[in-house]
């Protein structure tokens, strides 16, 4: 029906949204706009800005290719550079040891999670192979390292055989008192002691299966230079396992191997070196670095084919 007086009917009145539907509808729209904003919006917006020069490689995770063009990998992250047979190929330069899977497996990162007081090995026991301790593994590095590089590789408490130089000293009252036995808890028998004796006591090689834990833990620091030719990273891993830089120092120690593998002048190789060396970040940040996995790569650009 028309109202009298002829003029417009009177619009229709719906009903008012319930209270919750309101405050759903409110939340949709945030939702629509933070995934627009934060899952669309910003992704591209970093994307773009990853494309800029300079940016560009370090966006792509620094890869890292050879002469041919090939990818060699990343220069983030490091490689071992070794035969099948893991032996350090000679005409490259070898990284720091690495606890990453097989070493420098990205799928395994890690640390070896041992300490300064890890100085006794865990002998082998019920068919399972025993352990070394930090220190042997430091001990055997070095000499292997001197082995190969022609060079002293002893250092302060280790022996002449690569393991860690400690004695247990049993002693008259427990941790105190006169010595009574001693044992060279790191050379199992027939192993000849590194020392002969100790306090006036004949040092004995430790016998497989006997109980040393009364006996006092003393390591030996011997007639070592306190500043061996074997470097600290040389012997000693990242805390990630994947790091590919080494020092200036044990890249100086490596050169004149690479330089007589490769047939190349040790004043090439030492300007490779040079290249691949980053100073202080800020020039006041840690130490200079040299990235072992560039460094192999300008090696083949200047002598291909001479790496093993």
């Amino acid at each position: 029906m028309t109202p009298s007086g002829g003029g417009p009917p009177p619009p229709r009145r719906f009903p008012a949204p319930p209270a919750w539907a309101a405050r759903h509808l409110v939340a949709v729209r945030v939702v629509l706009a933070l995934t627009l904003l934060v899952g669309l919006g910003y992704p591209l917006a970093m994307t773009a800005a990853a494309r800029l020069p300079g940016l560009r490689d370090a966006a792509q995770g620094s890869p890292l290719t050879g002469p041919g063009g090939e990818h060699l990998g990343s220069t983030l992250i490091g490689q071992s550079f070794t035969d099948p047979d893991g032996t350090p190929l000679p005409g490259r330069f070898q990284p720091r040891p690495s606890h990453a899977g097989d070493g420098y497996d990205a799928l395994a990162s890690g640390a070896g999670n041992l300490g300064p007081e890890s100085t006794v090995d865990t002998p082998p026991t019920g068919g399972e192979p025993g352990t070394p301790a930090l220190l042997t593994q430091v001990c055997a590095r070095s000499k292997a390292i001197g082995q190969r590089e022609g060079v002293d590789g002893s250092r302060p408490y280790c022996t002449a055989d690569g393991v860690g130089a400690v004695l247990g000293v049993f002693r008259a009252d427990g941790a105190t008192g006169t010595a009574t036995r001693v044992v060279s808890l790191n050379q199992p028998c027939p192993a000849r002691p590194f020392r002969a004796r100790y306090e006036g006591v004949p040092v004995e090689c430790a016998r497989p299966g006997e109980d040393h834990s009364v006996a006092v833990v003393t390591p030996v620091r011997g007639d070592a230079p306190a500043r061996p030719r074997v470097p600290g990273d040389a012997v000693t891993a990242s805390g990630s396992g994947l790091d590919p830089h080494i020092s200036p120092g044990y890249a100086r120690l490596q050169t004149p191997r690479v330089a007589r593998e490769r047939g190349i002048g040790e004043d090439v190789v030492r300007a490779l070196v040079a290249g691949c060396t980053t100073g202080r970040p800020l020039g006041v940040l840690g130490e200079p670095t040299v990235n072992v996995v560039r460094l192999n790569a300008e090696l083949d650009r200047v002598r291909p084919g001479e790496g093993g």
